[in-house]
This record gives structure tokens, sequence and C-alpha cells, in this order.
């Protein structure tokens, strides 16, 4: 294989760097172990706030494009997400060689339908089935203008998705969804997600709080805190803590409602993290079983017992790792069981060793470069 060989275009929705949301954790760290694997990373990145990144400028190259967030996009026959990302600067720096092409997500895809990169072989990296993703958002979210978006924005997508079947290839982020594209499009292949992670740093014996945390300004968290606040934190009598970016009010009352429940709003990443390895039960649930919930990931290298429901852990096998309940008793009576067992440096090496069979960001950077080189 000669060096021209490990040239590769990757193009991110965003910004990769903070690596502080799950999209990008996972951009940053596989462009990381790519480079480190010996692969020249033209890194194209559509920004729309977040700004340049020096960190990003040890890729072989990088370059950035504003993202077109005018209404007028919202008005296109294809998804929002797709034509707010269509650039003729980014084909025209494509066109400047031969190399293949990694797409970050449905969202950058828009260059599939370009007849000048006709024969270039096209990578699809899917963080999610995004029809999916976007149908389950709109059934959280209570604003009724935010609703209607994410209702035809799922249905723009669901039509638009079949440009899958020019891609080259197609890399899942879960087994769930690697099934879902390969009945729908083949050439699907699962490469679980890449992070900082990895070993497991948990701390041994016993915490004396129940901890839930995520990004509480997202539908899909604050409705998930609100319903273990008033079905389960409500009933225990051990102390139970909310954590996460800017609670809403409504959240902020629930809370101050009951003695035993603390809202920790806006933490450091040092706060945050404390608060997941010190708690006894990282407690987690979702209504949208789409990707994979990098928060889980963390709390699971992390944290000691991780108590979830089925949704969260679902097209995963992360479920073997975690204790999982469904109704509001089975959480309660798990939580009440759990704060008397010490976690266990046994624990910690049963964890250690079923997460290094399948998050390795080396052993997955490896999966993508066979697929694409080989």
């Amino acid at each position: 294989m000669n060096d021209t060989d490990y040239h590769l275009h990757v193009i991110s929705f965003d910004v990769p760097y903070p690596a502080n949301y799950g999209g990008v954790i996972d951009v940053f760290y596989r462009i990381k172990a790519l480079s480190e694997a010996g692969v020249k990373v033209h890194l194209h990145c559509f920004e729309y706030g977040r700004g340049h990144a020096e960190v990003l400028d040890r890729c072989h190259e990088v370059k950035y494009y504003k993202r077109d967030t005018s209404f007028w996009k919202q008005l296109s026959r294809d998804p929002y997400v797709v034509a707010s990302r269509r650039s003729e600067a980014l084909i025209k720096d494509l066109l400047m060689d031969d190399y293949p092409i990694l797409c970050e997500g449905l969202h950058t895809t828009a260059i599939l339908n370009d007849s000048r990169l006709e024969g270039r072989k096209v990578f699809v990296r899917a963080h999610n089935v995004e029809h999916d993703y976007y149908r389950l958002l709109a059934d959280s979210e209570p604003t009724f203008w935010k609703r209607w978006f994410y209702r035809m924005e799922a249905r723009k997508l669901r039509r638009y998705e079949p440009i899958l079947k020019k891609a080259a290839g197609i890399f899942a982020i879960t087994q769930q969804d690697a099934d879902y594209f390969n009945q729908h499009y083949g050439k699907a292949v699962l490469v679980p997600g890449f992070s900082a992670l990895s070993r497991v740093c948990s701390e041994t014996g016993r915490g004396d709080y129940v901890l839930y945390h995520g990004n509480l300004s997202v539908a899909e968290n604050k409705k998930a805190a609100q319903w273990l606040v008033e079905n389960v934190f409500s009933e225990l009598d051990v102390p139970c803590v909310v954590a996460g970016l800017n609670p809403p009010d409504s959240l902020r009352k629930l809370c101050s409602r009951y003695p035993h429940v603390r809202l920790k709003a806006n933490l450091h990443d040092a706060e945050m993290m404390d608060l997941i390895r010190n708690a006894q039960v990282n407690v987690m649930v979702t209504d949208q079983p789409t990707g994979l919930k990098l928060k889980l990931m963390n709390a699971l290298y992390n944290g000691r017992f991780c108590l979830v429901n089925d949704d969260m852990v679902r097209g995963t096998d992360l479920g073997q790792l975690c204790l999982v309940a469904e109704e509001p008793e089975q959480f309660i009576s798990q939580i009440r069981r759990l704060m008397k067992e010490d976690f266990t440096e046994d624990d910690i090496n049963e964890r250690d060793e079923a997460l290094k069979e399948l998050y390795q960001n080396e052993k997955n950077a490896q999966i993508i470069m066979d697929s694409i080189y080989r």
C-alpha cells in the first residue's frame, strides 16, 4: 500500500472540538485514532458558532465552511440538516484529488448527488437512523413549532435516506443500526463509538447518593429527569441528585418539593466527573432507543452501578454491564438493594474486559481502514 492510500477526506457536520457532546466526541476521537494509525486526515468542518479550533491543526489539512442556517433552507425539499450544509467550496476542495471521503452523518451527504464526484469512494458514518431520531425528538418536544419542525424533518429524512445506496459503505454505531442499513442498503459495518475512554476508572466501595445527569435543556433529558423525580426519587429515602446543563425552571421547582433531591446546574467537567464517580448508582432512562448513549459509556467507565431502562441499551451489548428496569417499582427496588452493596475490584475488572472487547479506538479505526483501503 503506498502513501496516497492513507489519505482520507472527513466531512464533519460541526467543528469537532471541544469534544463535549455525543456526535462530535465520536468524530474527534475517530479522527485522532485514524491519524495515529497513519491516515493523513483532510478535515472539512461546517462551522456555525463553535469557531476554529487550533487542536484540529494536527490533521493533515483543516478547512472550514459556513453553514447556511437561513430560514429558506428550511423550505428545501431536502432535510434542513442536509440543505444547510451544501457547499460549492467544499466540492471544489474535494475535486483537488481523488482520495476517499468519509461523510459524518446523513447531514453531510449532499455530495453523493453531485455528478462531479461520480466514481469517488464515499463512505458514511451513521450516528443514528436519523428519521427515527427526529420522530422521537418530536414526541418529546413540548413546544408546538419545534415539534412541527422535527416531524417535517423526520419525513424529509426518510424520503432522503435512500441516497445511501450511492455510498461505498456505511459505518453504523450500533448493531441494531447496522442490521437496519444492511436490510435496506447493504454495505453496512458495525463500528462502535469512539471516545476518550480507554479503561474503567470506577471507585470501589459504596457511595451514598443516586445520580441522574444529562443536558437538561434537551427535551429528551428533561423528560427523563422529570419522570425519575416524580416516580422514583420521590419514593426513596436516600439522597438523589439531578445534574446537568441549563435546567428549566419547571424542573428546579419539582426537585425543590423533595428535601432529599438536589439539583446541580451547569457544573464544570471536573465537578460532573466527581459526581459520576462518587455516586452509588447512576440512573439513566430514555424513550429514544436510537444510536449510542455516550453518557452511559461515561458512567460505565467512571461510575459504580448503572441502572437503566431497556431503551437506553437497545441495539448495543451494554445491557450485560447494567441493571435493567422498566417500571418505577423496579427502579425503586433495585436502588434500595444497590445502596447496600459494595462495588468491588471484580466488578471493575469484569466491566473493563467487556468494554475492551467492544470499544477499542485502535481496533475500530482498523475496521474503517480495512473497509476503505482494502
